[in-house]
């Protein structure tokens, strides 16, 4: 059975990327903050037939990543799916910057993801996959920023995909593959009502582009429909 571990997993997109998962008979580690909140969580892991499991997880906090992976073990997974992730100081700009919010979404954003990685690195590469993503944002691509603002937000993307690239050239003779990707603007409670796309559309698309990534891939950023993204 194919075997993935999903952060953020409670809601929005990481909570849509469980959904498919198991309807598509995986097995499913559902990590989250807080479980006993996850009510729609709880739900698809009830209806499961146990393929689902949900697992308390701060990635904030390195006690709770090494206390995961003491409860899993060397349990392999095909596909490591760090999605848990903030916003932080919305649209942050010279002259108003909060930076305690900005330290706190760089220990979520970049922090988390890097604690996670190095926790379950080994667990990735003993899989048949050997998946590592990372749910970054274009907003991270400095190539592509003609902005002003959301420095905050920008910044910690911008830094995880290097920690990701950093992770690909690591991991890649062991034969995992480390993907960045944008969500696209997604109908969610960071995105909002007015974003493009649904998080049906988002994981849809993110797992379709996953099932075919191949070792040339590795250290890549790309968006939900697969195209290339300029770091």
């Amino acid at each position: 059975m194919q075997t993935v571990m999903i952060t953020g997993a409670s809601r929005g997109v990481g909570l849509e990327f469980v959904r498919q998962y198991d309807a598509d008979g995986w097995r499913v580690f559902a990590c989250c903050r807080t479980p006993g909140q996850a009510d729609e969580l709880a739900g698809i892991a009830s209806l499961s037939d146990g393929r689902v499991t949900v697992h308390q997880l701060d990635v904030d906090q390195s006690a709770s990543v090494s206390a995961l992976k003491v409860e899993l073990g060397d349990q392999p997974f095909d596909v490591l799916l760090n999605n848990a992730g903030i916003m932080g100081q919305r649209n942050a700009a010279r002259g108003d910057i909060d930076y305690d919010a900005w330290q706190t979404c760089m220990n979520t954003n970049v922090f988390g993801p890097m604690r996670v990685a190095e926790a379950f690195a080994d667990n990735v590469a003993a899989s048949q996959q050997k998946k590592l993503i990372t749910i970054s944002s274009r907003m991270g691509s400095i190539g592509e920023t003609g902005a002003a603002n959301s420095i905050v937000y920008r910044s910690s993307k911008a830094a995880v995909n290097m920690v990701m690239k950093i992770l690909a050239n690591d991991l890649g003779p062991q034969g995992v593959i480390a993907t960045s990707f944008h969500p696209g603007w997604v109908r969610t409670d960071m995105g909002g009502q007015g974003a493009d796309i649904s998080a049906a559309e988002s994981a849809g698309g993110i797992r379709q582009v996953i099932a075919g990534l191949q070792a040339a891939d590795n250290g890549g950023f790309r968006n939900y429909d697969g195209a290339v993204i300029e770091w």
